[in-house]
């Protein structure tokens, strides 16, 4: 058994992406690992090359700026990298630029392949998900924060990425999968407020007409942390390769999540998913069988 890691960045110097962290990762994991780089306006080639892993292949595209709408162009993407990997692999696993896979769960992803190798309906591996926000302290628990999504999939090309590359169809028939006892770890909004805005801007522009991204810009250059439905306090550890960047962390954020800003049905079905830890009624991007 064989698997292979993809990814795609481009600007992760500029945005603050965590795609040294998030590559080394899962390295331990994968047989080699395809970095997609784009067309970048700072050094993102470096940064890669600076991870000096042997495991570690670096190819080149240009991103259509003509599908920026929906964030198409990173489900292309996406494509592109899946389309790279080794043909003998059995496995494809996908990590975005923002997140990293905790070291404790590597058992349980190496038994999810194995365990499934061999059984050709199922399509791929379901991973939970922790969001992490403002800081490395605070983590998204309302509904508006997916809570599981596929990462490693079967190596068959029929598989691609979908709408803005959050998971994966079979034209439009959501995959078959298993879940695995394992999380994914989130950091997409985990940057100083500054930055954060420079990144919203940069990525928002993949989704908006012309004229939304013109208002998109001219938004201030500080992001509001605060505009949050509900938060928790996270008790847990976070992946070795994440400790040298939260030890930089150079701004500070407090925030008061004793108050939840939810209503009416949403805050009913807040509270009956921490009761019963059953999410009604919630969009899955996949079918588990």
């Amino acid at each position: 058994m064989k698997v292979s890691g993809f990814t795609i960045i481009k600007n992760a110097v500029i945005n603050g992406y965590p795609i040294v962290e998030a590559i080394t990762s899962i390295l331990p994991v994968v047989d080699e690992m395809i970095v997609l780089v784009g067309d970048c306006d700072d050094d993102t080639q470096g940064l890669i090359e600076a991870i000096g892993d042997p495991k570690i292949k670096i190819h080149h595209s240009v991103w259509d700026k003509n599908l920026r709408k929906g964030g198409t162009v990173l489900a292309v993407e996406t494509d592109k990298a899946f389309k790279l990997i080794d043909p003998t692999s059995t496995w494809a696993f996908y990590i975005q630029a923002d997140e990293v896979i905790h070291e404790k769960y590597y058992p349980a992803i190496r038994k999810g392949c194995e365990d499934f190798k061999d059984n050709t309906k199922v399509q791929g591996l379901l991973f939970k998900y922790v969001h992490f926000y403002g800081t490395y302290d605070y983590v998204g628990d309302s509904r508006k924060w997916y809570g599981h999504e596929v990462r490693i999939i079967r190596n068959d090309k029929k598989i691609s990425s979908y709408k803005d590359a959050q998971g994966f169809r079979v034209g439009k028939e959501k995959l078959k999968v298993k879940p695995i006892d394992a999380s994914v770890y989130h950091y997409g909004w985990v940057k100083s407020p500054e930055q954060m805005m420079t990144k919203s801007k940069n990525l928002g522009l993949l989704w908006r007409t012309d004229e939304e991204a013109k208002a998109l810009l001219e938004q201030p250059d500080y992001f509001d942390y605060n505009e949050f439905d509900s938060l928790a306090k996270f008790t847990g550890t976070h992946p070795d390769v994440m400790k040298k960047r939260i030890a930089e962390m150079n701004w500070k954020v407090e925030l008061d999540i004793s108050k939840k800003k939810l209503a009416g049905k949403k805050l009913v079905l807040y509270y009956f998913e921490k009761l019963t830890g059953i999410r009604l009624f919630d969009f899955k991007n996949y079918r588990i069988i």
